[in-house]
């Protein structure tokens, strides 16, 4: 099936809306954000911004080395490291499979039937071609335009990428919204469950042992109710993953903005600590016909997409993953009639 998308725009990429966005937040009391505080620092190093929270590292952004731009590391509640070091370094007792599996990434197995989700010479990759913004204070911001290049090196579509990272008291936070534009022509996100908006995680959030890994003990829940390995395939506005590193109970949870295509989106969350938001692959997760999760953006069109994944102390019900996924909700929804006023 497919479909065009060309009303379905949220774009949050503009500062007087992000800032209405954070005023949102603030004035809802909802996440609690410490407007008086300048907590981020943002520092290009190479090809990669080093993002620092209270003056530690929180994370970076890498833009080349890995076919698309990635986060990587990722330091959650009482610095421990949230993601999977492989494949930026091997550490013992941590999987090495699934190369393409990069900390924290966004990028798509079928784009007009080229992958953009594996490595190698006959997949495509995403190319940062301007970093917008790149600017600490309350909150960090990273925006940046890229291009979507066959194998052939020819661009089959662009996108803008704006990363802002906050803190709450329930953790720090990720928002990423990512706009594919249709500049070159129509693009197809094809029916896979390879992809989009993904994580890997620290080896003891798995569900499961193997391939090396002894330390799992993992539990995972989504908002429909589904718990651990009964994840995978289904349709959820969230998902949880939480479990004990170094002896503290920390976990990740992601959120699908409402506003999102084929909201609430399907989940392709293994056992073994992939996290993914797929809106497209339905034919694997349901069992359909291959196609029925194709969808088209026409030529000028574009589609947007919106995700925050939340770093947080405790397990879902103790750090109310439901109400602050609500709460997210309802600040952007301020925030978006805010900006209709203007």
């Amino acid at each position: 099936m497919t479909r065009s998308i060309g009303k379905l725009k949220f774009e949050l990429m503009n500062s007087r809306l992000l800032l209405l966005l954070f005023a949102g937040l603030l004035s809802l009391g909802q996440l609690e954000i410490n407007a008086q505080e300048d907590v981020f620092e943002v520092k290009k190093d190479g090809d990669k911004y080093r993002i620092e929270m209270n003056g530690k590292l929180f994370t970076e952004y890498i833009t080349k080395g890995y076919n698309k731009p990635v986060l990587y590391p990722i330091i959650g509640p009482h610095g421990v490291s949230m993601t999977r070091n492989y494949p930026f370094k091997e550490v013992k007792g941590e999987a090495t499979d699934h190369i393409h599996h990069s900390s924290l990434w966004f990028t798509h197995g079928e784009v007009n039937g080229i992958s953009f989700w594996h490595n190698g010479e006959k997949t495509g990759k995403i190319i940062p071609t301007e970093v917008v913004r790149a600017k600490g204070g309350r909150f960090a911001s990273i925006v940046t335009k890229n291009n979507w290049n066959g194998p052939d090196g020819k661009t089959i579509c662009t996108d803008r990428t704006s990363i802002r990272i906050f803190k709450t008291p329930k953790g720090a936070m990720i928002s990423y919204g990512v706009t594919v534009h249709a500049s070159e022509g129509d693009v197809k996100f094809g029916d896979t469950k390879e992809g989009s908006m993904g994580i890997r995680t620290h080896p003891n959030l798995r569900l499961s042992n193997g391939k090396g890994v002894t330390t799992a003990n993992g539990k995972a829940v989504n908002s429909s109710g589904h718990k651990d390995k009964q994840l995978w395939g289904k349709r959820a506005k969230w998902v949880d993953y939480w479990g004990k590193i170094d002896d503290h109970t920390v976990g990740v949870a992601i959120f699908d903005h409402p506003n999102n295509p084929r909201h609430p989106t399907w989940w392709h969350a293994r056992d073994y600590g992939l996290i993914a938001a797929n809106p497209f692959g339905i034919h694997n997760f349901e069992g359909k016909k291959k196609g029925v999760g194709d969808m088209t953006i026409k030529k000028g069109e574009k589609i947007s997409f919106l995700y925050a994944f939340l770093f947080h102390e405790g397990d879902a019900e103790s750090a109310d993953i439901a109400g602050t996924y609500d709460r997210w909700v309802e600040a952007i929804a301020n925030m978006r009639a805010r900006a209709g006023n203007k």
